[in-house]
């Protein structure tokens, strides 16, 4: 074991002790988890007889690469064992301790196919709660030499996912070992970092992140809004108008929003242009709506740099490509949860205001909830009603993320 690496009691203690058929690490973000899991993984390696296959799963191949191989290559954390890791980018297998290991990405229903056949020896998942439960239930089927070991990890899910459910909850009836780490179990972190990381965490995502518990999306997403905060008369200096983000709808609203960076280190929702066909009683098509956006942004103080459209609406998308003139025109970026957690995040710290205006879009964020059907299936998905605002805000705060990061302090809030 290096000796360059710091480790808790904890940590040692789950590797040493990480002798069960399964053998799973969770908790808070960065709480030491994923080192200890890979050296109770290497060392199983090292011990590991010629039967059976040696696997590493994960969402996809990129993600294992991320996760797994390349903190193993990195000698600052892992010391002289980063020597015997070898991987070729994007290929699908690498060499351990000079053992050949087999990455297989697990990132829809069909991965199952994948394990048909094999015969394991020893297997590490990355982040469990995102394969697919079938994928995981075929794995331990195949995880069928003698003393086989399967090791994981992951940050918490809902209460009611299916590995709290029916293995956490079931440790005592199985072959399973677990260890729940929190942010303040890894001795490497300073106190500032740890201030830092907490502060870009709220509501569901903080007691998930950061104190790593398994609880439930309930109530409404953005909680922490504050009129009197959130809501501006005036929107002070930009330094870019950043994007207008589109959310898309024939039948529902669809809306444009405008979104700057401004000079105090804040974005700002500066305006918002909606038809409601419901309330106007007509449908508009897409080469109307393309004329009527170009009008109302002709009105506006600057061009946004991106045009950022719902990934669904590609007519309209070929519409405005025909149409040309619609600077950096990109579908956004739709991942759901990441988005609402960034937007989250930014509200909970006061780096992101909205001019009052923007009537529709607040309205909609002050309404916007988690839909308790999904939380009982296991699953953290918002209400689809009245969330055409809230999408059209994500859209464009995701995808230009890359951009405003390094100018939108969110460790300096409280």
């Amino acid at each position: 074991m290096p000796d360059t690496l710091p480790l808790s009691h904890k940590q040692l203690r789950s590797i040493g002790q990480a002798t069960a058929r399964i053998n799973l690490w969770h908790g808070a973000v960065r709480s030491g988890k994923t080192i200890a899991s890979l050296l109770a993984f290497v060392i199983a390696i090292a011990g590991a007889g010629p039967s059976g296959l040696i696997l590493i799963c994960g969402k996809t191949i990129q993600t294992i690469e991320r996760n797994v191989l390349d903190p193993l290559q990195d000698p600052l954390i892992f010391g002289p064992l980063a020597r015997h890791v070898h991987h070729t980018r994007g290929a699908t297998t690498a060499v351990i301790l000079g053992r050949t290991v087999h990455l297989i990405g697990a990132n829809d229903a069909k991965a199952e196919g994948r394990l048909r056949g094999l015969t394991a020896q020893l297997a590490y998942v990355d982040e469990a709660t995102l394969v697919p439960e079938g994928f995981w239930t075929q794995l331990l089927a195949r995880l069928s030499v003698p003393g086989a070991r399967l090791f994981a990890t992951t940050n918490p899910d809902s209460p009611r996912h299916w590995l709290k459910r029916d293995y956490l909850d079931r440790a005592s009836s199985l072959d399973l070992r677990s260890w729940h780490f929190r942010l303040a179990d890894n001795p490497s972190l300073s106190p500032d970092y740890v201030s830092a990381l907490a502060a870009e965490y709220v509501g569901l995502w903080k007691r998930r992140m950061i104190d790593g518990a398994w609880c439930v999306a309930e109530g409404a997403v953005y909680d922490m809004w504050d009129d009197t905060q959130h809501l501006v008369t005036d929107v002070p200096p930009l330094s870019r108008m950043l994007a207008c983000g589109i959310d898309y709808g024939t039948v529902n609203d669809f809306v444009a929003l405008l979104l700057g960076l401004g000079a105090d280190g804040r974005l700002y929702v500066t305006a918002e242009w909606r038809h409601a066909s419901r309330t106007a009683h007509r449908q508009m098509t897409d080469a109307e709506y393309d004329a009527a956006l170009r009008k109302w942004l002709q009105k506006q103080s600057a061009a946004p740099e991106w045009t950022v459209v719902d990934p669904s609406a590609a007519s309209f998308i070929e519409q405005m490509h025909r149409g040309g003139g619609w600077r950096g025109l990109t579908p956004a970026d739709n991942s759901v949860l990441d988005g609402i957690r960034t937007v989250a995040a930014l509200l909970a710290a006061d780096k992101l205001r909205v001019h009052e205006s923007c009537t529709g879009l607040v309205q909609e964020l002050v309404s916007y909830e988690w839909d308790p059907a999904a939380a009982g299936r296991g699953e953290d998905a918002p209400i689809k009603a009245g969330d055409h605002g809230p999408d059209a805000l994500r859209y464009a705060i995701r995808t230009t993320e890359s951009i405003w990061r390094a100018h939108v302090r969110l460790e300096l809030a409280a």
